[in-house]
């Protein structure tokens, strides 16, 4: 986990943001023990209730479940229900901005596709033109 916190939101919001990317990135997988509340404390130098209450969101989104004497647990499902809920969250919120751009662009979806690869080596292979010397400036582009 990354050590620099965000004065955007609040550090226990973004433990539990990066634990929850940790189970999507597959770091942190079905029954695997979280770090326990002391060490995280410690090892970042925060209050250990402020990471208790990043837990314990994650307990109450079901993701992480609590073994008394034995630590907090990844429960089994988690990572099938943080994608279900990340592609609503992206479907939702971010996708119809980038429709939005990709519609003002007038992008077409093979180019989208293909990537921009095949857009820049388009645009840097030297065309047919009618001049026999073409400006060095519409090389450079």
């Amino acid at each position: 986990m990354d050590r620099e916190w965000n004065d955007s939101q609040p550090i226990y919001r973004q433990l539990r943001d990066r634990v929850v990317a940790m189970i999507l990135d597959g770091v942190l997988k079905e029954g695997d023990p979280l770090p326990s509340v002391r060490n995280v404390a410690a090892e970042y130098r925060v209050n250990p209730l402020t990471v208790l209450k990043g837990y314990q969101q994650l307990v109450d989104e079901r993701l992480v479940e609590s073994r008394r004497g034995l630590g907090m647990f990844i429960n089994a499902g988690a990572r099938s229900l943080l994608l279900q809920g990340e592609r609503q969250k992206f479907l939702g919120e971010e996708w119809p901005r980038i429709h939005a751009t990709i519609q003002r662009l007038g992008l077409k979806a093979e180019e989208l596709l293909n990537g921009a690869s095949s857009r820049s080596s388009a645009d840097a292979t030297p065309s047919s033109s009618t001049e026999p010397n073409p400006p060095r400036d519409k090389e450079k582009r």
